[in-house]
């Protein structure tokens, strides 16, 4: 992990046997080992945590878009609704003129409700 090599870490321990001495080495090696296994827990406990948080935080994401796209689709569906087929009598009743050929009148349909925003879980 760190990139340290039997060579060094059998350097590092007899140094350790030399400060510490033969009586308080084994105390010392274990102490140290339950504090190594400490920081690996808090470790392990904040990563999960912060996984926990990105995985919330990407459903509330995914939902809001799906929110937008559903307005889109909505509006799309106001601005371009879809027009029957023209039948042979409105094809008949073409404007003659080129001021009324010029100005068709179309109305956007109002819609009946407003999409509601998603909810918060």
């Amino acid at each position: 992990m760190f990139g340290i090599s039997f060579s060094e870490l059998l350097l590092v321990g007899l140094v350790a046997l030399l400060v510490l001495g033969p009586e308080r080495l084994p105390g010392a090696a274990r102490t140290a080992g339950l504090w190594i296994g400490r920081l690996k827990r808090s470790f392990n406990a904040i990563k999960m945590e912060v996984e926990r948080e990105i995985g919330a935080d990407d459903i509330r994401r995914q939902l809001h878009n799906e929110h937008i796209l559903h307005m889109e689709e909505h509006a799309k569906r106001i601005l371009n609704p879809q027009k029957p087929e023209p039948t042979s009598q409105a094809s008949s009743e073409t404007p003659t003129t080129p001021a009324a050929a010029a100005s068709p009148q179309t109305a956007a349909p109002t819609p009946s409700e407003p999409p509601q925003p998603p909810r918060a879980p």
